[in-house]
């Protein structure tokens, strides 16, 4: 099942690189089914918070009516940097699953484990590198042609 939310996941980062995006997408899973889905979008709306997890939290909350997303799992095609990995521990998920590594910014282990920190009232357990591959590629081709468009 993991794979298969994965690339639900990546389709939804295919749309954030279609929109010019970086492309990172998820989705929240609740018994065995998605109930949310998002992408990137701080580009087009000129928000620093709209990543794809907090946007996928975010209605995942609204079709629950409760800020505690106890029981259910997120799926993001890379590790979640600080605001998301916060987001995802506030709102009492209990796993958190991602796709690349995130060596500069991931904070689930790269390079802070605010998932699993011991001070915070909630503990998300994580696995990573689910379709990694894939996952870092379109973030590599992405990066890759941004730099391009720049020289």
């Amino acid at each position: 099942m993991q794979i298969l939310f994965m690339k639900e996941a990546i389709k939804e980062a295919r749309k954030a690189l279609k929109a010019d995006e970086v492309p990172i997408g998820a989705v929240v899973v609740k018994g065995g089914k998605i109930i949310a889905r998002a992408h990137n979008l701080t580009e087009s709306k000129q928000n620093a918070t709209y990543h794809a997890e907090v946007l996928a939290i975010n209605k995942a909350c609204k079709k629950l009516k409760s800020w505690r997303l106890i029981g259910c799992e997120i799926y993001v095609t890379a590790e979640p940097c600080a605001m998301c990995a916060g987001a995802i521990a506030n709102a009492r998920m209990d796993a958190a699953y991602f796709g690349a590594y995130e060596s500069k910014s991931g904070c689930a282990v790269s390079k802070y484990p605010v998932l699993t920190d011991n001070g915070l009232n909630h503990s998300t357990r994580f696995t990573g590198g689910i379709e990694e591959e894939t996952c870092a590629k379109l973030l590599k081709d992405y990066f890759k042609a941004k730099r391009k468009k720049q020289s």
